[in-house]
């Protein structure tokens, strides 16, 4: 997978990490098999609200 340049990055959530610059940061950071692991649980994320809800919690992790 290639999480560089975001192109294997669900649209919603790429959308969601650009607006909360640490998740962003926090998600950078981490290992591949930590951010496939994140991307994978966004699967049930089903609304814009809950996106942004799980992407701040990235942001405090």
């Amino acid at each position: 997978m290639n999480f560089v340049n975001g192109k294997d990055i669900p649209l919603g959530f790429g959308m969601a990490l650009a607006q909360n610059s640490e998740a962003m940061t926090r998600f950078s950071a981490m290992t591949e098999e930590q951010r496939r692991q994140l991307i994978e649980s966004t699967h049930s994320v089903r609304s814009k609200k809950e996106m942004q809800a799980y992407v701040d919690r990235i942001a405090h992790m």
